[in-house]
């Protein structure tokens, strides 16, 4: 059965487990190396002075997260945020980032926030490292395309794009 709940920086040494693999395996995140526990624990309780950080839990192990954060840091930009998803590469294709999804589109538009969207680690061409399932996922999610950044992240001795995605989820009144 899978649940959800509010992350806390205590939580990070678990998140770290799922997010390491993507770290070491994967391109889809950037990093290169995986933060130090006290560094990922900082960066949760950061999150969490403003947006929502929720974990997922599938049979009382936690199988994923996903949380809101900054769009670009400026003041003008206060109902726009950047969403993140991780989900366990044992606990993929299971529903968890739809239930992560939803739950923190539903948070953030009740916090007021408008737009959303995501930074998308993208392959020209798929290979063992990127796919683009991200996008595939974002795309189902009800996100669209917003921006194309060409060979912008160098990772495992290869150029990797960028995309940016959108999702808008309130009235501009």
């Amino acid at each position: 059965m899978i649940t959800l709940r509010d992350a806390s920086p205590g939580d990070a040494g678990h998140l770290l487990e799922v997010y390491a693999p993507y770290v070491m395996k994967t391109a889809i995140t950037f990093e290169y190396d995986v933060p130090a526990l006290g560094e990922f624990r900082s960066r949760i309780a950061r999150t969490l002075e403003r947006y929502p950080y929720l974990v997922a839990l599938n049979d009382g192990r936690i199988s994923g997260y996903a949380y809101g954060g900054s769009f670009v840091g400026r003041k003008a930009y206060e109902h726009s945020a950047e969403v993140s998803i991780y989900v366990a590469q044992d606990s993929q294709r299971q529903g968890i980032g739809r239930l992560l999804y939803s739950e923190l589109e539903s948070r953030l538009k009740a916090s007021g926030i408008l737009n959303l969207y995501a930074c998308i680690a993208y392959p020209e061409t798929e290979d063992e490292y990127l796919t683009r399932n991200s996008v595939e996922f974002h795309g189902h999610m009800g996100f669209s395309l917003a921006g194309h950044f060409h060979d912008c992240g160098y990772k495992f001795g290869r150029w990797y794009s960028m995309v940016w995605m959108e999702k808008i989820i309130g009235a501009h009144t």
